[in-house]
């Protein structure tokens, strides 16, 4: 009988532990929470490929362990995006009319470094979504993606006091001086608090920490702050609720001195959009609720020098006939390589007047203008052609039309976002952070449908 309890014993299954079946929440929690350490540190967006790495172990241990690993809903729309964003790299070699003639391997670089970021985005979705509320709660994701949006306020405001602020990072300190120096390596790795441009007479900082660049720091802006206001009120605690609306408050200031037109579009439409779902799902309060909005803005639009920058900028649109020169350009591009694009950004032959026009150190905006650079709809349909855009907007859009009908918090703001992801398409793009914070957007929203909390 020994023997054969022996063989049997032996026979049996290993006992798989707990451990290997969870998945922990340090990667996600550990990029949001601590972002302004990897920003101070110089890793900023370079932190999500480098989460991404554990984040595929656990995933890959978790589905070893006997546990599936969930795809979300529309995932083939994103899978034809990624495909098309491959195959595209087969015409990196290409030189379009009117842009400056470059080997395939010098602009090989910069399409890897996007790639890379796209398939760290995409392992970043995955495994959010995959989350459990016991491993981290929806209520906690949403509570950091507040935190994100306080932290965007505050960087706005370092950027409106200390526009000259920036710091050599200890990533750059340790990158040999002809990397470091390279302006592309220096926008990753070189911490600073705004950009400083001549927009409406004079060179003015616009916030930009820490994010980066101005158009970053708006489009994130309008991505987080629906998830402030859900954080606020879930917590049903008047002390936070208090603190929330005094930071949207405060929000108006760095918002107004970014000078940036297209994230004043943006909260209207999530202002709108907001309004609207509300009254379909019957809670007509906020109809009463947008006429106090209104009137609070224009108070401090009248009374305070905000609404003096707000129409000194309406009155000086100097990046208007350039975005228009590069709109004209991409979707001249667009017609010369439809299907799969060329595989990346190109740079003009000289200025909108004249292709002897180029950028120079007096004038870094005078020509040499980035095709594909002045908003993600311009690029995709530029770099990934029409197989690279149908995949990108069939992703979020099916996304949007599978969650129509999630009436709760978390799905307003959720769609909220996605929809002003939209709107800021136009003129800006998406990699890195506005994109993490689509997809986490578009985990939320897939979590609370697997849930059934739609009501």
């Amino acid at each position: 009988m020994t023997a054969v309890a022996a063989v049997a014993h032996a026979g049996t299954a290993p006992e798989i532990s707990p451990k290997s079946r969870s998945l922990p929440s340090w990667p996600v929690a550990g990029i949001l929470l601590l972002y302004p350490l990897w920003w101070a540190l110089g890793l900023g967006v370079l932190i999500f490929p480098m989460m991404a790495a554990p984040m595929v172990y656990l995933l890959l241990r978790r589905r070893s362990a006997g546990r599936p690993v969930r795809l979300p809903p529309g995932f083939v729309w994103w899978v034809i995006f990624l495909a098309a964003v491959v195959i595209s790299i087969a015409a990196l070699g290409v030189d379009p009319p009117g842009t400056v003639p470059e080997r395939a391997g010098e602009r090989l670089v910069a399409v890897v470094y996007k790639l890379s970021m796209y398939a760290s985005l995409t392992v970043l979705l995955v495994y959010a979504g995959n989350l459990t509320d016991a491993e981290l709660s929806r209520r906690r994701l949403v509570r950091l993606l507040g935190g994100m949006f306080v932290l965007t306020v505050l960087g706005g405001l370092l950027g409106m006091v200390a526009g000259n602020f920036e710091f050599t990072s200890p990533v750059e300190w340790l990158l040999p001086s002809g990397v470091r120096n390279k302006g592309f390596v220096r926008s990753l790795v070189h911490p600073y608090a705004a950009q400083i441009m001549d927009l409406v007479g004079g060179e003015k900082p616009r916030p930009a920490a820490p994010w980066g660049y101005t158009n970053t720091w708006g489009n994130n802006f309008c991505l987080l702050a629906p998830w402030l206001v859900v954080a606020a009120w879930a917590s049903h605690r008047t002390g936070r609720r208090a603190l929330a609306v005094l930071c949207l408050a405060v929000s108006v200031v760095p918002a107004v001195a970014s000078l940036n037109r297209g994230l004043w579009i943006g909260v209207g439409l999530l202002l709108v959009y907001v309004a609207v779902r509300h009254v379909m799902a019957g809670r007509l309060w906020i109809l009463a609720l947008l006429p106090l909005l209104g009137a609070a803005l224009t108070v401090a639009l009248t009374a305070t020098p905000l609404g003096t920058t707000v129409q000194a900028r309406l009155d000086n649109g100097k990046s208007n006939g350039v975005r228009s020169f590069l709109v004209d350009k991409a979707l001249d591009g667009f017609t010369g390589s439809p299907v799969i694009g060329y595989g990346g950004t190109r740079n003009t032959l000289g200025g909108r007047n004249s292709i002897t026009v180029g950028e120079s150190a007096g004038c870094e905006r005078c020509g040499n203008f980035t095709v594909g650079g002045n908003g993600q709809l311009w690029q995709l349909l530029y770099a990934h052609g029409a197989a690279g855009t149908v995949g990108y907007l069939g992703f979020f859009g099916y996304g949007l039309w599978r969650f129509r009908r999630d009436r709760t918090p978390i799905g307003i703001a959720g769609s909220a976002a996605l929809v002003s992801s939209f709107s800021a398409m136009l003129w800006y793009n998406s990699l890195v952070t506005p994109l993490a914070f689509m997809v986490l957007a578009y985990a939320l929203l897939w979590r609370n449908w697997i849930e059934g909390k739609t009501d």
